[in-house]
């Protein structure tokens, strides 16, 4: 499994807002600005995170984004499967179609993995991660 840019492009915006959580909603052209990312991409990102109600779009010359939900309540797991959908490293554990299921003996690995991987990101919030930032930059907000 490889998380895609957009995938890790989207942590990274959840990051920003997660950050600014009580500060209020930020505009999209200040986090391209501050993390190097096109504003385009970015919008492209936000767009499928705001419909799945992880955060709120304010419209106008003073619009921008903000988290729907505490930062404690969006896991990374909820992120990367709107941006990326399914995270099982193999198709035939997402559909159950594989004829050879019953004899695969490959298939109890896939399933470890996935369950590895599903423990770390649905475990993970956003709040852990602001935490992590806090511990490796110190308080100071980067936006």
């Amino acid at each position: 499994m490889k998380i895609s840019t957009k995938g890790r492009y989207g942590i990274r915006l959840m990051l920003s807002l997660a950050l600014n959580y009580n500060n209020g909603h930020l505009p999209l052209n200040v986090i391209a600005k501050e993390q190097g990312i096109s504003e385009k991409y970015l919008e492209q990102i936000i767009n499928p995170l705001t419909k799945a109600g992880l955060t709120t779009s304010f419209r106008g010359a003073q619009g921008g984004y903000s988290l729907s939900k505490e930062p404690s309540q969006i896991t990374v797991g909820s992120i990367l499967r709107i941006l990326e959908g399914s995270l099982s490293p193999v198709d035939c554990l997402d559909n159950g179609l594989c004829e050879k299921a019953n004899s695969c003996t490959s298939l109890s690995l896939w399933q470890k993995i996935k369950e590895a991987v599903d423990e770390v990101v649905d475990n993970t919030t956003l709040e852990d991660l602001v935490e992590e930032y806090h511990a490796k930059n110190g308080m100071n907000f980067y936006i």
